[in-house]
């Protein structure tokens, strides 16, 4: 008892001091802010999974519903075409009405949409479904960095974005091949209605979630939003969607080649409306930026070239090799596991190689793509999966390389008061593009799959995809040298 005096009292060796708020770890998330973040990537996920899941539902859908090819290319592309739209204003409204409330609407919408989707009883009622779903979506979506940002202290963010990673690159990838087995599994005989029907199990568990622990917020802006600037954007996109897809399926008659008229008109008034209006959608003085343009070109490329891959190799396993969803499903994962893999590896190279890990992403993508090529030329439709395997795997690779990188790289040296708009900008590009590479890419394998066979289409598709991904290297020494400093993940 003495010794424990004299120790409290000034001994060599006293005891350390109770633990306290103030000497706790700082990075430390509690449940509620654990909270508060599952429920941001809650919405990223369904918002990356839904836009890669109808990949491998296209075939069964249109078995079920009908509307042939045409039905294949407006799956992917409605939602993307919504989705690129409105996600340009959907931060803003953010700004202008509060994050948890347009969390809130986002949220329920998309639910909602998504059970339109599931039930729905022919293709047009499909495509509306698919168009609200990204509509709503695009509300969604840019709230996540904002709320955590607002919810969170600067010691605190930094281990939150640390799970942004790994969880989104595995939603990326893991879309279509979920929604193989769910269509396989035939859950009580719905077929392909519960890859979107799921969407109301874990959305409403989101927006349980985000009713009790979103954090209140107020407006932060009151700018005006250009609506005007909004609309000319989604007519541009409708109108060029359209005409692409029209044309490729009946034929260029007037009507397609009158959608891309216009969509190229409306083109035209937006980047005019942009000029002139108070509060421009996307800074006029970003494309004055010639590493940004640059970036917007190779992403507009890139993603062109990889959904529509992504399309054709789905289209392949199952319409012309009679794969069932899990076998197609089970065919496409090596490309998930070398999308994890580069994800990881290449993260923490991006501040070091900068435009140089873009050109090794593209170089490595393009080197999976003629393997590819050269599988199906050299085995036509006696290739299997177990085949083509190495070289969906190097794809993989390829795709998790550029896509970790080329964002960030892209806006490598534009002004931080411009960041929003060129992040705004490089997402509704890559959704163009993707509805764009969905129309396009498909469209080859079909019209050379009617008069040559499947394993021409094949080739005759991935060949085309190559010359893209080689294009793409031959423009990427127009980004900038290095990247962006990482102050946060784009959503």
């Amino acid at each position: 008892m003495t010794h424990d005096i004299s120790v409290a009292e000034g001994g060599e060796n006293p005891a350390p001091p109770p633990r306290t708020v103030q000497n706790a770890d700082p990075t430390r998330l509690t449940p509620r802010l654990r909270g508060i973040l599952a429920i941001v990537l809650v919405a990223s996920m369904l918002d990356l999974m839904d836009s890669q899941i109808t990949n491998i539902a296209a075939p069964s859908i249109v078995h079920n519903l009908g509307g042939g090819e045409a039905l294949i290319k407006w799956l992917g592309a409605s939602y993307q075409m919504a989705i690129g739209t409105f996600l340009v204003i959907g931060g803003r409204l953010g700004d202008r009405y509060g994050k948890r409330r347009l969390y809130l609407i986002g949220i329920t919408g998309f639910v909602a949409a998504s059970a339109l989707c599931g039930l729905s009883v022919d293709p047009a009622m499909l495509i509306i479904g698919r168009i609200i779903q990204g509509a709503f979506g695009a509300m969604l979506i840019p709230q996540g960095i904002s709320i955590l940002m607002v919810a969170m202290s600067r010691e605190q963010l930094p281990r939150a974005f640390s799970a942004f990673g790994p969880i989104l690159s595995m939603a990326t990838v893991s879309g279509p091949i979920i929604g193989g087995f769910i269509i396989a599994a035939d859950i009580a005989g719905l077929a392909w209605r519960p890859v979107f029907l799921i969407n109301i199990a874990l959305g409403g568990v989101g927006l349980i979630a985000a009713l009790r622990l979103l954090p209140h917020d107020k407006p932060i802006s009151h700018e005006r939003i250009d609506l005007f600037g909004s609309g000319l954007l989604g007519l541009m996109m409708l109108a060029l969607i359209f005409g692409l897809i029209q044309g490729s399926t009946d034929g260029w008659t007037a009507i397609p080649i009158a959608g891309l008229a216009a969509g190229t008109i409306f083109f035209v008034a937006f980047a005019v409306r942009q000029r002139q209006a108070a509060n421009p959608l996307i800074i006029p003085s970003l494309f004055t930026n010639r590493g940004f343009t640059g970036g917007l070109v190779v992403c507009l490329a890139f993603f062109v070239a990889l959904t529509g891959l992504s399309y054709v190799l789905s289209l392949f396993f199952q319409l012309i090799l009679h794969y069932t969803p899990d076998q197609a499903a089970i065919a496409l994962s090596p490309m998930a596991l070398g999308f994890i893999v580069a994800s990881f590896v290449c993260r923490p190279l991006i501040q070091r190689l900068g435009r140089t890990l873009v050109a090794t992403g593209l170089a490595v993508t393009l080197c999976g793509t003629l393997g590819l090529w050269a599988t199906v030329l050299a085995r036509g439709t006696e290739v299997s999966g177990w085949l083509a395997a190495p070289s969906i795997f190097v794809l993989g690779l390829g795709m998790g390389a550029c896509i970790s990188s080329l964002y960030d790289v892209a806006v490598g040296d534009i002004a931080h008061d411009e960041a929003g708009s060129a992040s705004g900008a490089l997402s509704a590009v890559q959704q163009l593009a993707s509805a764009i590479g969905a129309a396009v890419i498909t469209t080859v394998f079909f019209k050379v799959d009617a008069g040559h066979g499947g394993a021409t289409a094949m080739t005759a598709s991935v060949f085309v995809v190559a010359m893209i991904f080689t294009a793409c290297l031959g423009l990427v020494w127009l980004l900038p040298r290095a990247a962006a400093p990482e102050e946060f993940p784009h959503e």
